[in-house]
């Protein structure tokens, strides 16, 4: 078995992967289902990346359209539109560090990593929502996080079923990154896809059984940020998840994530500080 990739080249810039990074989310929507994380004034963005940068994130993730369950996905043109002015403003004042985009449209793709300061491509879909996304990542010869989804963010939590979730989403991911590979892309990053098409239970078997993934030799990236597997296992909020958050982002790190997407920097680099310490 190869050894998982110990680094990524975004655009010329090496992101070392030997200790655990983390990314920080920057959400320019108005329905994102953690109120602290939508932002849409160019000034608020702005704070926003300093302070993730600031706080330590090695990469900063920019999405504007809401992926929550139910979610309405706006049009290409609108999402579009609320992007432009974050992506003027990364090129313009933010040039040295690396972002990514979290979109699963390769129009879009294409014109942020070619005409602006982004260098990884972030799809929920790993493709499946636009046939032309693999081979448009590929042609821009950047970075790939592919994430598993059962469903489309309308329907994916009415009903998810598995018979053995674990062994579904590594064939998922044996196929996908075998395509990928063959279409040209060097560096993918998988992300299991947290309450993407999964109960609660799932979740928690998924998490349990992280290390397993590691058989695909990609970085993991977890992302279950004050999800609902936090706030409706303990009965709070969203916004009172931070703690759960923390604790199910160090389990992740012990079983073997490279990657924690979060809405707060500080805890994780923090808890990827101490357990790496520790171990």
């Amino acid at each position: 078995m190869k050894n998982c990739p110990k680094s990524i080249n975004c655009k010329g810039k090496l992101l070392e992967l030997e200790t655990p990074v983390v990314i920080g989310i920057i959400n320019i929507t108005p329905d994102s289902f953690y109120r602290g994380s939508r932002l849409q004034q160019i000034e608020a963005i702005e704070k926003k990346i300093k302070l993730h940068i600031e706080e330590g994130a090695s990469i900063i993730d920019i999405g504007a359209f809401s992926s929550r369950p139910g979610a309405e996905i706006p049009d290409e043109k609108t999402e579009w539109v609320r992007l432009l002015p974050a992506l003027n403003l990364i090129t313009e004042k933010f040039q040295e560090i690396i972002f990514s985009l979290d979109t699963f449209r390769s129009s879009i793709a294409e014109k942020a990593v070619s005409d602006f300061n982004i260098s990884i491509i972030n799809d929920i879909s790993a493709g499946n929502l636009d046939p032309k996304m693999v081979e448009t990542v590929a042609k821009l010869a950047v970075p790939y996080i592919a994430m598993h989804m059962q469903g489309t963010p309308d329907i994916m939590q009415v009903n998810p079923s598995y018979k053995n979730i674990s062994n579904e989403i590594i064939h998922f991911f044996s196929d996908k990154i075998s395509i990928m590979k063959d279409a040209g892309i060097k560096d993918i990053i998988i992300d299991p896809g947290f309450g993407f098409g999964k109960t609660i239970e799932h979740n928690f078997e998924l998490l349990h059984n992280l290390n397993l993934l590691k058989i695909l030799n990609c970085p993991i990236l977890v992302g279950i940020s004050r999800k609902a597997t936090i706030y409706k296992t303990l009965g709070i909020t969203p916004e009172e998840s931070l703690n759960g958050t923390t604790v199910l982002n160090t389990l992740a790190l012990s079983k073997g994530a490279s990657i924690l997407r979060v809405h707060d920097v500080k805890p994780a680099v923090e808890a990827i500080k101490l357990l790496t310490t520790v171990l």
